[in-house]
Order: C-alpha cells, then sequence, then structure tokens
C-alpha cells in the first residue's frame, strides 16, 4: 500500500510511505533536511510500524509541537487507519 501525507507545522511538505501490512517498505519526505530525512527513510525501512510510531511520536524540533519524525508516526498512523477502513469496502 502507498500512502501520502501532508504535513503541517514542518519543513517536509509531504511524505510517502509504502507499506507492507505493518513493516515499512520505502519512506520518502518531499523537503525539509534532506540528508536527515534520507537518514530517517533508510534507518526506518523494514521495521514495524508501532516500534517506528513509538519512538518517534511527540518528537519536536527548533520550539515547535511537532518535528518531521513526529509527522512520520503521524503519516503511519493515517496510512495504517486509511488501510483498515479500505479494508472494511
Amino acid at each position: 500500500m502507498v500512502y501520502e501525507y501532508k504535513t503541517k507545522g514542518t519543513c517536509a511538505r509531504k511524505i510517502t510511505l509504502e507499506l507492507d501490512g505493518k513493516t515499512i517498505k520505502h519512506v520518502e519526505f518531499e523537503g525539509g533536511c534532506n540528508g536527515n530525512l534520507k537518514g530517517i527513510s533508510k534507518l526506518v525501512q523494514g521495521m514495524d510500524m508501532d516500534f517506528v510510531i513509538e519512538r518517534f511520536a511527540g518528537n519536536t524540533c527548533n520550539g515547535k509541537n511537532t518535528s518531521c519524525p513526529d509527522q512520520l508516526a503521524k503519516a503511519l498512523q493515517a496510512a495504517y487507519e486509511a488501510d483498515q477502513i479500505n479494508a472494511g469496502n
């Protein structure tokens, strides 16, 4: 499943995810700190989304109440919920 998430409150504008069930296959950020976000994307590849959500949710950046990792956690949760809704149809 491929899912696009429009971020809120970060330099990155969009996160594109590819999931296989709860396993993260691919993450791509649009905008933001290129090197750091490429590193995060490679780091989480193959990981269980629940683990990543637990680790990244609530992280902040430069006095903002969110960050790119926090937005990734929100994107993963939204993607999972969308998949569950689609599975019910």
